[in-house]
């Protein structure tokens, strides 16, 4: 179709724009199906399988389960795209039919709160019942629920974006579950460090976890609570300060230097401070903002007596 619409000199635009009115005039729930397949597809942190676009599809983030009912057939969610989104026959990830479409659909105002909505999926999903209750360790096959591992390690990147007042509701409430949810040993276990941790059970306190992610919203709520202490180590004897500078995220930098009590010499133990991690992975901006306060040693060696520089 592209070949031929390229030929005849038609504009792109005004093809994609009269097939997603198409999309939009569509009967019964097809018409909504159909637009936030093209949200999902274009907008998500990474290729989605068929089947987790399916249970994302599903999510209602009025309610406290997953209604199995509302899965649609995977003939349904692509045939309520008219076309747009295909599967990718080696891959089994759905994508878009071309990368011209990815550029339109990523235009403002083409998709508004794209990722508002993905991120209020994502955490609609981790806070359901039959998700919660899902033992924090020892899992071996989340084929029942497929799009756990895309919602633990991504609603974070979309909530950074934008985050509605529910969804915030919701980060806090996920937050009081800690490390005894499976969405934190997912997320331990990307970065890598899951055999590090030193606790018993996966200690992830609901700041470290926004800090890594840089929201800097919900960073800024839980650092005003009197329960909050912000120099509190996780199971990998990391502080939130060091997570946050770790990522590079200079505006939750920004917010936790501004606490009088924030410690910038903490470690672990092995002499790895902010600074050092900053530095380890090129956050000059950061760097920048921890040198700034004059009470950081630059010369502090971590592992190996390794400095910053």
């Amino acid at each position: 179709m592209l070949q031929k619409v390229a030929t005849t000199g038609v504009d792109l635009d005004s093809v994609y724009a009269q097939t997603l009115q198409r999309i939009r005039e569509q009967r019964g729930d097809r018409s909504r199906l159909g637009i936030e397949v093209l949200m999902w597809v274009s907008h998500a942190e990474r290729p989605l399988r068929i089947d987790e676009l399916c249970h994302a599809l599903a999510v209602d983030t009025q309610s406290t389960d997953l209604d199995p009912e509302d899965i649609p057939p995977q003939d349904t969610v692509l045939g309520s795209c008219l076309g747009l989104a295909v599967v990718d026959a080696g891959a089994l990830t759905v994508r878009l039919i071309h990368y011209t479409l990815q550029e339109y659909l990523s235009r403002p105002g083409i998709l508004p709160d794209a990722h508002k909505k993905l991120g209020h999926a994502c955490l609609a999903y981790l806070n359901y019942n039959q998700v919660k209750g899902l033992p924090a360790k020892n899992f071996l096959n989340l084929s029942d629920v497929p799009f756990l591992e895309y919602s633990s390690l991504y609603w974070g990147s979309h909530a950074k974006v934008e985050l509605s007042d529910c969804a915030k509701s919701l980060v806090l409430e996920l937050f009081d579950l800690a490390g005894n949810h499976i969405s934190a040993t997912l997320l331990l276990r990307r970065v890598g460090w899951l055999h590090h941790c030193s606790l018993p059970h996966h200690v992830w306190p609901g700041l470290h976890s926004a800090s890594y992610f840089g929201i800097v919203e919900i960073v800024a709520a839980l650092i005003e609570t009197k329960s909050c202490d912000i120099n509190q180590s996780d199971c990998f004897g990391l502080t939130a300060l060091t997570w946050a500078a770790r990522q590079g995220n200079e505006e939750v930098v920004k917010l936790l230097l501004a606490r009088d009590e924030v410690s910038l010499s903490q470690t672990n133990g092995d002499g790895r401070t902010p600074l050092w991690w900053a530095s380890l992975y090129g956050h000059e901006g950061v760097t920048r903002l921890l040198l700034a306060r004059g009470d950081v040693s630059p010369d502090m060696g971590g592992e190996l007596s390794s400095t910053p520089l």
